[in-house]
Order: structure tokens, then C-alpha cells, then sequence
């Protein structure tokens, strides 16, 4: 087969689920309930941090922004899987695909760098409290948080340039639900060591980087923690961080089931592989909300006091 230029290629066939219809049945609505979940739930901490003064503090400022992550990362393919999921004509445009690729990238990228900040916002809150307010002032949560962003994105444009660059054969059709870049990568003629490469050295600092940072952190957090004398001040001191504990707890096996998938033609593509995909990119983003508010005493007291102004403002 010849092989044809990507500048020819006009769309690709998201092969998904297509040969499990039983299984598609049973995706859509629970894709669609968690899809909702996820919306509503991010959007209501958002909201409550912005509209409750005293949630204005560095620590919901990147739960905030961790929030509306969540919201544009499962938004980047959860919507089209769905419209997928329902009908027959899977297609998506080779510059839908580019976006795609680009924005679901970016937000993953930048949610990596989000939890090592957040790590070390509550390394500062619990190991240095006198001088917090001074180390973590509202300009510094603007740089950080604004160059996790950055940074994610300069990343992903890069990494997808680069892989949608590349010539593609006739064959398009993508084995996967999304426009997954190693799925994509798997359809080019050409050589894609330069993309290999820029996507394990991005996995590399993007995981065990972040993840040796978030464990150094919490690690001096707990030994602060157990020379605090009173039993009151420690159940304090872990209870501000526990929250942020269970969400990289989950993040774990996210990053772990990346950093499986990240090796280029290392294995063929299995439908486990695609249902562990849905599993973590859709449940992890509704899991972030619910246990920031169930396990969180000022985040419920912030919701009621939001919903109590708005009942009485009608």
C-alpha cells in the first residue's frame, strides 16, 4: 500500500467499541450519568470557591483550578465517545483529531504538574505555618498554577504537531474511542522515533518526577505532623491534607495505567486497554469533587451557606 501524505488524510475512523455492541449498550449511560457527575460536581466547587470569601486561599484556588481541569479534560473526548457510542458513522475530521489529541494532552499534563503544587502548598501550610502567608502569597499561586498550564500546553502543541506532521498510510482507522496519540502514531508511514522520544521523556517527567515530589512532600508533612504535641493539632494537621491524599491515591493508578499505555509498540491495542481508558479519564474527574466535599468540613459549610444566599435571593 502506498503510503499517503497527512495533508491528504481529511478524517479518521474511531474504531472504539464498534465490534461490542452489548458493551456500548451498557458504556453510554453510565459514560453519560459520570459525564454529568463530573460537570456538575467540579462546577459547584468552582463556584463556591469563587463566591465564598473564605474559601479564598491558595490551597481551593488550585482545587479550583484542579476542578476546571477535570471539566476540560473529559470534555475533550467524553461528548463525541457518547454521540460514538449511539451511532454507526464514528468519523472525526484529521483537525478535529489534532484538537482532540492537543487539548486532552495538555489538561492531562498540566493535572500532574496541579498535584505536585497542591502537595507543595500543603507542605508549606503544615511545615511552615508562621511563614506561610508570606511563602505562598497570591502572586506566587498565579505563577505556579500559570505555568502548570503553560507548560502543559507547550508541551501537548508540540508533541501533536509532531505526530500529525507525519505521512499516514491509506488505513485510518484508529484503535481506540479518542484520538489517543499512540493509537494515532500507529496509522504513520514514517519514522516516529522523534514522536517516541518526546513522548517518554514527557511521561518521564510528567510521572515519576511529579510523583518522587508529592511523596518527599508528604513524607516531611508526616514527620512534622508527629512531633506536633497535642492529639487535636494532629488530627488537624492530616486532616487538611488527607483530601489531597486520596485524590493521588486515585491519580496512582491513573499515572500508572499511562505510563503502561505510554510505550511506543510495546504491545498491541486491546479492548481492556480501551475499557481501563474509560475507567480512569471518566471516574477519576467525578471522584475529585466528591471527596473534596464529603471529606471536607469548609467546603460543605461554603455549599450551604452559596445555597442558602441563592434560595434566598429568589
Amino acid at each position: 500500500m502506498e503510503p499517503v501524505n497527512s495533508t491528504e488524510v481529511s478524517e479518521f475512523f474511531l474504531k472504539g467499541f464498534s465490534g461490542y455492541p452489548a458493551l456500548e449498550h451498557l458504556l453510554f449511560p453510565l459514560c453519560s450519568a459520570v459525564y454529568l457527575v463530573t460537570l456538575l460536581g467540579n462546577t459547584g466547587i468552582v463556584a463556591v470557591s469563587v463566591l465564598d470569601a473564605r474559601l479564598h486561599t491558595p490551597m481551593y484556588f488550585f482545587l479550583g483550578n484542579l476542578s476546571i481541569l477535570d471539566i476540560c479534560y473529559t470534555s475533550t473526548f467524553v461528548p463525541l465517545m457518547l454521540v460514538h457510542l449511539l451511532s454507526a458513522q464514528k468519523t472525526i475530521s484529521f483537525l478535529g483529531c489534532a484538537l482532540q489529541m492537543c487539548l486532552s494532552l495538555s489538561t492531562g499534563s498540566t493535572e500532574c504538574l496541579l498535584l505536585a503544587i497542591m502537595a507543595y502548598d500543603r507542605y508549606l501550610a503544615i511545615c511552615q505555618p508562621l511563614r506561610y502567608p508570606m511563602l505562598m502569597s497570591h502572586r506566587l499561586c498565579w505563577l505556579l498554577a500559570g505555568a502548570a498550564w503553560v507548560l502543559g500546553l507547550c508541551k501537548s502543541v508540540t508533541e501533536t504537531v509532531i505526530a500529525m506532521r507525519l505521512p499516514f498510510c491509506g488505513h485510518r482507522v484508529v484503535s481506540h474511542f479518542t484520538c489517543e496519540i499512540l493509537a494515532v502514531l500507529k496509522l504513520a508511514c514514517g519514522d516516529t522515533s522523534i514522536s517516541e522520544v518526546f513522548l517518554l521523556v514527557g511521561a518521564i517527567l510528567l510521572l515519576p518526577v511529579p510523583l518522587a515530589f508529592i511523596c518527599l512532600s508528604y513524607t516531611l508533612i508526616l514527620a512534622t505532623t508527629l512531633r506536633v504535641p497535642s492529639a487535636a493539632g494532629r488530627r488537624k494537621a492530616f486532616s487538611t491534607c488527607s483530601a489531597h491524599l486520596a485524590v493521588v491515591m486515585l491519580m496512582l493508578f491513573y499515572g500508572t495505567v499511562i505510563f503502561m499505555y505510554m510505550r511506543p509498540k510495546s504491545k498491541e491495542a486491546h479492548i481492556s486497554d480501551e475499557v481501563f481508558t474509560v475507567l480512569y479519564a471518566v471516574v477519576t474527574p467525578m471522584l475529585n469533587p466528591v471527596i473534596y466535599s464529603l471529606r471536607n468540613k469548609e467546603v460543605k459549610e461554603a455549599t450551604r451557606k452559596v445555597w442558602g444566599r441563592i434560595q434566598t435571593s429568589r
